[in-house]
């Protein structure tokens, strides 16, 4: 088969390239081409189609006139229309895979691959084609408003960082998406959970919301033995990632565990000023962040937001952690309570406590949860069997 894949970062820049990159290396080994499609940037990937990425642009910059063109491009690309209907008349693709395609590159290219006769896949990284903002947060809390369709709650409720104009835009883009009708276009829809298939089965068909979970590559890590006593947290420091609640739990916590974040982000700042600033370790990648996740005792995802297939959780299940996780979208459906790790309810500071007080108390208990989170990630979330499924979404796309 023939893929082109529409995504607008050609770069790691987080879960949504980590699950395109992995397809991608797998459709190349198994004799596949691959067509890329992205946005111009410096941090690229080579690709030898990068000559058809559309321009780089930074919304808000520039003076009014440049402000108003990049705003009506957010919203409908003629560029990217332009560039993806060049690749697909030059190479014929068997099939069009789009990721994270908004702003940069918009759902203009569904209907562009449409109108070419090309059959469009695309993974619901977030919640896009049902809230404006794409996160389903008002003011920082879960809000589940705008599922019936009612767009105008972005615009009332000024959800894009409490801005009027910044709401109103992304209340247009939605509804011109809709007058468009570019997602109804979409022949087949990824959801990498449950939790996701249902909130966009209030828009779209459910016959052609495909639930498919992100995979890991549970051949490349050992479950890892080490136990250094610590709690460890990794991810943005941004408020719906409830990393503060950790930190208040930590400093209730009954027996003292210690705790290391890793990550950076807007709240870096506050948090140290508030806590001890020995507790956050930055931002750590490869062999760093590999030895680290081994020697952790626990791993923490304590979201505050409708998650939807976090890989945090599958990662530090493959290397054999009992996982810590709130009752938030998609994370009760890769946490077995009791079995790879415990639940507790989101923004409950002492349920999180007791929670990893418990694993913190007990060496056994947390080898044992850990070996059933190696076990189910094995059996259930492997690359294998992720990239099979992949196979009979496209299947189903092409009508084969």
């Amino acid at each position: 088969m023939k893929i082109l894949q529409a995504n607008k970062f050609f770069f790691i820049n987080g879960g949504s390239e980590t699950v395109m990159f992995q397809e991608r290396d797998y459709l190349l080994q198994n004799g596949h081409q691959v067509i890329d499609f992205s946005m111009q940037h410096e941090r690229n990937l080579p690709s030898e189609h990068s000559a058809e990425f559309v321009q780089n642009k930074q919304y808000g910059a520039g003076g009014k006139l440049t402000k108003l063109s990049n705003s009506l491009s957010l919203i409908h690309s003629a560029e990217a229309i332009r560039n993806i209907s060049h690749l697909i008349k030059k190479i014929k693709p068997d099939l069009v895979h789009c990721h994270n395609i908004y702003h940069q590159l918009t759902p203009s290219i569904i209907g562009a691959a449409k109108k070419l006769g090309v059959p469009v896949v695309l993974t619901l990284h977030d919640y896009k084609p049902v809230c404006p903002t794409y996160n389903r947060l008002q003011n920082g809390q879960p809000c589940s408003k705008c599922l019936d369709g009612d767009f105008l709650q972005v615009v009332r409720n000024k959800c894009a960082d409490g801005s009027l104009g910044k709401s109103t835009l992304l209340y247009l883009e939605a509804i011109i998406q809709r007058l468009l009708r570019n997602y109804e276009k979409v022949d087949a829809f990824i959801a990498p959970s449950q939790f996701m298939q249902q909130a966009i089965a209030k828009r779209i068909p459910k016959h052609r919301i495909k639930q498919l979970y992100n995979g890991v590559d549970t051949n490349a890590v050992s479950a890892s033995q080490a136990d250094e006593g610590y709690v460890l947290y990794i991810g943005r420091l941004v408020p719906e990632k409830g990393v503060e609640t950790l930190l208040k739990a930590h400093a209730i916590s009954e027996n003292k565990w210690t705790l290391k974040v890793a990550g950076t982000g807007p709240m870096l700042d506050v948090l140290k000023a508030q806590y001890s600033s020995g507790i956050f370790i930055g931002h750590l990648g490869g062999d760093k962040l590999k030895t680290t996740i081994e020697n952790a005792s626990v791993v923490v995802v304590p979201s505050e937001w409708y998650e939807n297939c976090p890989m945090a959780v599958l990662e530090a299940m493959t290397y054999g952690k009992p996982v810590v996780g709130s009752r938030m979208g998609g994370i009760p459906e890769l946490i077995e309570d009791g079995i790879t790790g415990l639940l507790y309810e989101a923004g409950n500071v002492n349920g999180l406590a007791a929670a990893i007080n418990k694993l913190m108390v007990s060496k056994k208990l947390r080898q044992e949860m850990g070996a059933a989170g190696r076990q189910r990630v094995t059996q259930n979330f492997s690359l294998d069997k992720h990239h099979k499924g992949l196979i009979e979404i496209y299947q189903f796309a092409l009508g084969v």
